[in-house]
């Protein structure tokens, strides 16, 4: 076909292709369409008329809880969902955002229009809806929201089966519960070994701790011995039966992650987490080039496409997305099996509320590539996991024998105090706590 021709059969197949599409209102600047429903039908809904369940969502509420400013959580007032529906079964979620609890807050009820009337049976359509179909994508704010109403949903689906939320996933994995880590510092080896003695009285296997000090993207050799040195007196005072991870917080440029990853190989670590900044995966990929230390990032990440390149490049061992932030039970779910796919282990984050930490609880008991689940705690119960028992009504989130007891009861397993919640009234959005190098420049805590 000669050239003229070839492009005049393109240029009619565009034309062809024209008639075709729909003729839609435009907006404004003519870049997107203007669609009104014709009535009070929930969008999306009509095609599954005949195929849903006579439950509907006929409420959404969103309570912001402020905990005491002794606790030092003020950057993450904790953000609760509630999904009312027609027949009185009720789902509570968790969208705290660190930081950012007034926007999360915002953005569950931007998305209330999309759920009232819908079948809260439809949890992936929904998802679908509430992710996609807000055209803007990915993002803490939004990905926070969806994870509230997701568990929401999703504990809404349970109550209504009469099952807990793991069983619908196809779980237990394991019937002894999940194996999980607390919090712990320690400055000394008797301080290590202190607390390596109190994890073992309450049979916990694993802690985690931090690098002693901000680091410079070009470091010196005192401050990188520094840290060295601090995780030399962790394995010391704990011994070489519990297991600890440290977490790097994305201090270190790919340099310096490299050379504390070398000097710190005969530890034996359980893992070391966000060695370099989780949104630039070049830098994190060369600087694990060589290490044999289990590497662990994804608690910023967001959606389960927010994790599809580093588990497609392989960079890594261990994901820790977050189940407030990720996408809910939903992303965290599909997340986990890629990874299994991959041959990665899943370790998730939940420093923010109970709801949250009992929701990835579920994920994780049908997960076969389960690794350790993370609660922002320490080994001695304090006054946070007591304000936890009296908003939920049990011991919320406390290892028996160094894993978390599986709940028992239907969708997320319990049942919240809303008289409780009075007494820790929204106090505002607080910023997220800030770190800054020697010079004035901002520094990743």
């Amino acid at each position: 076909m000669k050239r003229r021709a070839l492009f005049g059969a393109f240029a009619a197949a565009g034309a062809m292709g024209q008639t075709r599409r729909p003729n839609l209102p435009r907006d404004a600047c003519g870049c997107a369409p203007q669609l009104k429903r014709s009535d009070d039908t929930p969008p999306g809904s009509k095609a599954f008329a005949n195929v849903v369940s006579n439950l509907r969502i006929t409420g959404l509420r969103v309570f912001g809880v402020t905990l005491p400013e002794r606790l030092g959580q003020n950057d993450r007032p904790y953000v609760f969902v509630k999904i009312e529906t027609n027949q009185g079964v009720v789902g509570w979620g968790e969208a705290t955002l660190e930081g950012k609890a007034a926007a999360a807050m915002a953005c569950v009820l931007d998305l209330k229009d999309l759920l009232i009337g819908n079948d809260p049976m439809q949890v992936e359509h929904l998802y679908q809806l509430l992710y996609v179909g807000s055209f803007y994508r990915g993002g803490p704010v939004l990905g926070s929201a969806i994870s509230g109403i997701d568990q929401a949903l999703w504990d809404i689906r349970g109550k209504v089966m009469g099952l807990p939320v793991y069983e619908l996933l196809g779980g237990p994995v394991d019937p002894r519960g999940i194996r999980g880590y607390y919090h712990a510092s320690a400055w000394t080896v008797e301080q290590a070994r202190e607390i390596g003695a109190k994890a073992r009285a309450e049979g916990v296997t694993a802690l985690k701790f931090q690098l002693p000090d901000l680091l410079e993207w070009v470091e010196t050799n005192a401050k990188i011995k520094r840290a060295v040195r601090a995780l030399e007196i962790y394995r010391e005072g704990l011994g070489p039966d519990i297991d600890f991870a440290v977490d790097f917080h994305a201090r270190p440029s790919p340099t310096v992650a490299a050379i504390l990853l070398r000097e710190i190989e005969p530890l034996n670590l359980l893992f070391a987490e966000e060695i370099c900044p989780p949104e630039n995966i070049r830098a994190m990929q060369r600087a694990v080039r060589k290490a044999t230390t289990p590497i662990a990032t994804g608690e910023r990440l967001i959606a389960a496409y927010g994790l599809s390149e580093i588990i497609d490049l392989g960079i890594v061992d261990i994901l820790q997305p977050d189940i407030a932030h990720v996408g809910g039970i939903t992303a965290l779910w599909k997340v986990s099996a890629a990874a299994d796919a991959a041959g990665m282990r899943m370790a998730p984050h939940a420093c923010e509320g109970p709801i949250g930490g009992i929701a990835s609880l579920h994920v994780d008991a049908a997960c076969p590539n389960m690794l350790a689940q993370e609660i922002c705690g320490a080994v001695e119960s304090g006054e946070r996991n007591r304000i936890w028992e009296e908003l939920l009504g049990f011991p919320a989130m406390r290892m028996v024998g160094g894993r978390y007891p599986l709940p028992t009861r239907p969708g997320l397993g319990f049942d919240l105090n809303e008289g409780a919640l009075k007494k820790y009234p929204f106090q505002g959005t607080r910023p997220f706590v800030t770190a800054f190098h020697e010079d004035g420049a901002v520094g990743s805590i």
